[in-house]
């Protein structure tokens, strides 16, 4: 555990260090707020066995509700930040309280036609501005930095995503997270030996969506805006697909997957240009408009060669050999 610990501190590190090294800030905290909400999600699937396909509800309900708060009522930005995660958790309590009533294929199906309600909603609401969305949100300042200054969000978003990803850890690694583990294994086990096992769904539940939701909040500073493209279905595949490829049910998995997906969408282009620059080949020229399609072929050989994930596969195959 001390090493695993050391893995990540080192990795907070290279972090904090990527603006100096001529990372571009902006990208860096788009991945790391993906990494939070696909940690979130992993949270609920990967260790108690709940398929959500509408935790794009919480992440775009909060980066509204911390939009509105912050341009509309002029709320300092830690309060707004704060108000766009309570959202998000009232929501997952509420979508939560009937979700749990069901299980398998029902559970997943009643939080995707729950979350097309909120987006519906959001569609329509004088607010959120239909389709054009929340636009010049402030950022405001934090702590006494001034947030308008990349570098200094840039940090403050780093904090954030070692909060989220550090309540995810502690959660895991408690009695807490044990149970949830028992849940996903074998739920009956758990209700024989006297867990109320609908009060751990609905606590995870609400947990996952809160921290969800605090990355919806947190990508709102980022891009000072919120659009319905952050609570539409496709969203909720999204981080389907981030923690499927990372590994399900790791910690650094989802990180990964987040980090592997945000890079495709925004460098593919590039890339192709390159292919074909090099090759002669004028059809990578289109790969730039065809990002579902690249998206849609490295997930079909994540699980046809990595059955578990990329960190999964990973951490089977050097327990196997050194077992």
């Amino acid at each position: 555990m001390n090493r695993q610990l050391i893995g990540y501190l080192l990795v907070a590190i290279i972090i904090a260090v990527l603006p100096a090294l001529g990372a571009y800030p902006i990208f860096v905290m788009k991945v790391m707020c993906y990494a939070l909400f696909a940690c979130a999600f992993n949270l609920l699937l990967g260790y108690t066995g709940l398929l959500s396909f509408g935790h794009a509800a919480f992440l775009g309900g909060a980066a509204y509700a911390t939009g509105h708060a912050l341009a509309v009522w002029g709320v300092p930005t830690w309060a707004g930040l704060l108000f766009g995660t309570g959202v998000a958790a009232l929501l997952g309590l509420l979508m939560g309280a009937l979700a749990i009533r069901r299980s398998g294929i029902y559970f997943a199906m009643i939080t995707l036609a729950m979350a097309q309600m909120v987006f519906f909603y959001f569609l329509q609401a004088p607010f959120t501005h239909g389709e054009d969305g929340l636009q010049g949100i402030p950022r405001g300042e934090l702590f006494g930095l001034n947030l308008a200054d990349d570098l200094n969000l840039y940090y403050v978003v780093l904090a954030i995503f070692i909060f989220g990803f550090a309540v995810c850890w502690r959660t895991i690694n408690s009695p807490f997270g044990q149970v949830l583990k028992a849940i996903r294994e074998n739920e009956p086990r758990a209700i024989s030996l006297g867990y109320n096992v609908d009060n751990f769904k609905l606590l995870v539940f609400v947990l996952s969506a809160a921290l969800a939701g605090l990355a919806g909040a947190t990508k709102a500073l980022v891009f000072v805006s919120a659009t319905l493209s952050d609570a539409t279905w496709q969203m909720s595949g999204m981080v389907i697909l981030m923690t499927l490829i990372g590994g399900l049910g790791t910690f650094a998995g989802p990180v990964l997957g987040a980090f592997i997906v945000v890079l495709l969408e925004n460098k593919v282009g590039e890339f192709g240009r390159f292919l074909s620059h090099a090759t002669g080949i004028q059809w990578f020229q289109i790969l730039g408009e065809s990002v579902t399609i690249v998206i849609g072929l490295i997930f079909i050989i994540c699980v046809m060669a990595f059955r578990r994930g990329i960190v999964g596969e990973l951490i089977y195959r050097f327990k196997t050999k050194k077992a």
